[in-house]
């Protein structure tokens, strides 16, 4: 059992061990405090490229497996990290030792964060992508922020930067923290400036329902300071009450003719998204985006009111907006084979599988859109959203569905049914199949594919690397049919 007294940074912290490093964040904090001059250890049971190479590249040692006698060389500190149990070997050697330990998120504030002004974007969808063009375009302009993103900025081909400006962009996470502090993530940040994406409900290993999610974003908007600003998103009338708690200065984005910053005059032209940004009722700015759909144009409003407030003016802004290169992941292209595109993209939640499919669609005109879905996560494979995800694939063409792979770990009675929704596809009218492995997935697509087709992949996880070994298939029919 651990000691709650210690769980604290000391002063005087030279070498710090991190439980879990291989994770994208604990992946991004070894490496700043790294950067700090620190001796930085760690350990994790799957430990493979691209994150053992990242971390050996950049002087870290990292250890196979958990052991109880790890600690034979002391650490001053032990970073728990969030996908750790409390029955894991080396939170016993902590406990016997007396090691002082702590959770990621008081790391990154006590290290990273300390004495830097702290943007933090919150909320169910889109942090990754509004928390990236925030860094990117304050980076493009000058400032020079530290940013700690749970994905990887292609501008930078990494997460994380320690920069020697004045503030500190950070992805605030809703899930719960550590075994022994099963707050939010988001709780141990200090924004001065935030970002509310909007609220619904998601991770149903963590909470009973919607109304349990949102009293965890009401008191994060509560925790902001009276000089500060909340940036939130104005097309769901439900987060009207929610920051209306909030004792910072609230900003509204979106597309109603009440937001203060109101995107306006939208075309598309693909590859760029043409946009007006209204600022209480007078134009900032005309902006060029690469980002696709709706959500996206949310999320760079969000973005650009953030940067006005840090001294960013609108020439300055778009032209960084329009040099970002992107997020890994997230509509990420992986690469074009025999005429067929095959992207990346992260969705798993209804909302992001119906916005990501609605957003590529237009830039795609020439074939089919084929939709390919792993339920993966802990909410996506409960039976939560059984009746929700049918809807979300509509704009496809034909919908690929693979059977969740640790669909075990969920209680019979809760669990997902991918034939299920493949059946409620089909009473749509849409094409829909099911497949038990990833490999049967690949071999139909292979034989199917057409010239100008568009494969979306969604999944949060790797999905036993689907996408190279899919173009490799591909190029490989190619070749056979041209020889």
């Amino acid at each position: 059992m651990l000691d709650p007294a210690l769980n604290r940074i000391d002063s005087n912290v030279e070498h710090v061990h991190l439980i879990a490093v291989c994770g994208t964040a604990m992946g991004a904090l070894a490496c700043m405090l790294k950067d700090r001059g620190m001796t930085v250890t760690g350990s994790d049971q799957k430990v493979y490229p691209p994150m053992s190479d990242f971390l050996r590249q950049r002087g870290i040692a990292v250890q196979e497996g958990f052991d109880v006698g790890r600690f034979v060389r002391r650490p001053d500190l032990v970073v728990v990290g969030n996908a750790v149990r409390r029955d894991n070997p080396e939170v016993s050697a902590l406990a016997q030792q007396g090691i002082a330990y702590c959770s990621m998120p008081q790391a990154i504030n006590h290290f990273a964060a300390a004495g830097k002004l702290q943007v933090v974007v919150a909320g169910t969808h889109g942090k990754t992508t509004t928390s990236s063009l925030i860094a990117w375009i304050l980076h493009h302009a000058g400032h020079d922020p530290s940013f700690l993103i749970g994905g990887i900025l292609r501008n930078f081909d990494c997460n994380y930067r320690t920069g020697d400006g004045n503030s500190i962009v950070l992805e605030g996470d809703e899930y719960d923290t550590a075994f022994f502090d099963k707050g939010a993530k988001f709780f141990h940040y200090r924004p001065k400036v935030a970002v509310l994406t909007g609220v619904e409900f998601d991770h149903a290993d963590i909470f009973t329902d919607v109304g349990h999610v949102r009293a965890t974003f009401r008191r994060f908007v509560g925790q902001l300071p009276p000089d500060g600003l909340l940036v939130a998103w104005d097309g769901d009338a439900t987060l009207d009450e929610l920051v209306a708690g909030s004792p910072a200065r609230v900003m509204r984005y979106g597309r109603s003719e009440t937001a203060d910053w109101r995107i306006d005059a939208v075309v598309v032209r693909p590859p760029w998204t043409h946009f007006d940004l209204i600022c209480r009722g007078r134009l900032w700015g005309r902006f060029c985006s690469p980002l696709m759909g709706d959500h996206n144009l949310a999320n760079t409003a969000a973005a650009l009111a953030v940067v006005e407030r840090l001294g960013v003016d609108a020439h300055q802004a778009a032209a960084g907006l329009e040099a970002f290169a992107g997020v890994r992941r997230r509509q990420e292209v992986r690469g074009v084979a025999g005429g067929v595109t095959v992207m990346d993209d992260f969705a798993h939640h209804p909302t992001a599988v119906r916005e990501t499919i609605a957003a590529v669609r237009p830039h795609f005109p020439a074939g089919r859109l084929i939709a390919v879905f792993e339920p993966r996560t802990n909410t996506s494979m409960r039976r939560v959203f059984q009746d929700v995800y049918p809807a979300s694939f509509d704009g496809a063409d034909l919908v690929l569905v693979r059977r969740p792979s640790a669909i075990e770990k969920v209680p019979e009675a809760e669990r997902f049914s991918s034939p299920r929704l493949v059946s409620d596809l089909k009473s749509r009218g849409l094409a829909a199949m099911h497949f038990d492995t990833t490999e049967g997935i690949i071999d139909f697509l292979t034989d199917h594919c057409r010239p100008g087709d568009l494969v979306l992949i969604m999944s949060n996880g790797g999905f036993d690397d689907i996408h190279r070994r899919l173009l490799t298939a591909l190029a490989g029919r190619s070749a056979s049919t041209e020889g």
